[in-house]
């Protein structure tokens, strides 16, 4: 029987991944958020199914002139409890920018994902990183910021 339905389902021993390094100089922290969260998984790729996992590895560099929203008021509390005590509130423009991009990331991945798919995102303060051997594909994010789609 000829059937004209022939999906292609990636194997679960599926190695096929690549590196993508993005410049974080004078992009803002939630769209860069949704970019990497979508390279992780590997909803780029064609062959991509949701019970498989086909992501890949990011690298970020120039974490430290992300751009964030300094006019708003954003507060991260650490450890919720007895008031007085244990409870310690930072803003979040004074963080680091590495937990920063973390937290905006982590955000957006589903709490079972979060702890794999975090062990692939690199990130770096400056342009030095140590990921030369593996021969990471630059991506410009600047322009996808009027698009939804974007191509490697």
């Amino acid at each position: 029987m000829n059937s004209l339905n022939k999906t292609f389902l990636p194997t679960k021993n599926y190695k096929n991944r690549n590196w993508f390094i993005i410049d974080c100089k004078g992009q803002k922290l939630g769209r860069l958020a949704t970019i990497i969260a979508a390279l992780l998984k590997g909803k780029i790729k064609p062959q991509y199914d949701p019970s498989i996992d086909t992501g890949d590895y990011v690298i970020l560099i120039n974490a430290d002139s992300i751009i964030l929203n300094e006019s708003s008021k954003h507060y991260i509390v650490n450890k919720p409890g007895r008031p007085g005590r244990s409870l310690k509130i930072k803003n979040v423009v004074d963080c680091l920018p590495k937990f920063t991009i973390e937290r905006a990331v982590k955000g957006m991945l589903s709490e079972t994902e979060t702890k794999r798919l975090m062990r692939r995102l690199k990130i770096y303060s400056n342009e030095d990183h140590s990921h030369q051997a593996q021969a990471p594909i630059l991506i410009d994010v600047s322009n996808f910021a009027d698009t939804q789609q974007f191509s490697v």
